[in-house]
């Protein structure tokens, strides 16, 4: 990358940053509720899953609104060996930061959970995506965030997959546990690219920036009351699960 690009790149992140700390710094300042935490919805597991058996490991992308939130609630999931962010639903040219924040590549801001299936089943970490990850009833927007980037959408990596989730959704709906109908779309996974590097690992390591605060450590609190079984205190970095530790 040439100086220019390289300087127009950190120009455009010192914006966006400074547009998010100038949000949260009014949100505190008028003690508003608009900017909190989705609501956290307790349903049923799903009723079609995959039985937990051992096995390769497998792969789940899942988009639900910014991608540090989403990354920093699954590496406290057991049986979660690796969580990227990154880019789905676009192509590899677009699948950059400042240019998927305009909304029009196609892509949503999403994460590439690496599981082990003998410890944590697909089903269950589709329960977690629409409990505690994100609010499943919110049109291309979460919480303060809005645009087609931050859409609500399961990639579905092979036929099994897009039946747990096709399933699971008929479920919820029938059972009603939303006041609002379920937007999220199950779509097949044409390719997943790794955010950048500043963006891996964003809740674990600034777990005092406002927007972090206000929008995400509820949620991994949250995981920890409603899902004891396969919380676990010690989240599974990018660094760590890279160097194989």
């Amino acid at each position: 990358m040439n100086r220019t690009s390289e300087s127009s790149r950190n120009t455009v992140i010192g914006s966006n940053r400074l547009r998010r700390a100038a949000l949260w710094t009014c949100a505190l300042m008028l003690s508003a509720c608009a900017f909190a935490a989705e609501p956290v919805t307790v349903i049923p597991a799903p009723a079609v899953d995959n039985s937990k058996a051992a096995g390769p490991l497998q792969t789940a992308v899942l988009a639900g609104g910014c991608f540090w939130g989403v990354q920093g609630v699954y590496q406290h999931v057991h049986g979660v060996r690796k969580v990227l962010s990154g880019y789905a639903g676009g192509d590899k040219a677009s699948a950059q930061y400042e240019t998927v924040g305009s909304g029009r590549t196609g892509h949503a801001e999403s994460v590439q959970i690496v599981f082990d299936p003998q410890q944590v089943s697909y089903g269950e970490l589709l329960q977690i995506y629409f409990s505690v990850a994100h609010d499943p009833t919110q049109l291309n927007r979460q919480g303060p965030d809005s645009g087609t980037q931050y859409r609500s959408t399961i990639f579905y990596t092979d036929a099994t997959q897009k039946k747990i989730a096709d399933a699971y959704i008929a479920q919820l709906e029938r059972a009603k546990v939303y006041d609002r109908p379920i937007v999220t779309t199950v779509d097949a996974n044409t390719g997943f690219y790794p955010a950048e590097n500043y963006h891996q690992d964003f809740l674990v390591n600034n777990p005092h920036n406002p927007y972090i605060v206000m929008n995400d450590l509820p949620k991994v609190q949250q995981l920890e009351r409603l899902f004891p079984n396969v919380y676990r205190d010690r989240p599974v970095t990018v660094y760590a699960s890279s160097a194989g530790r």
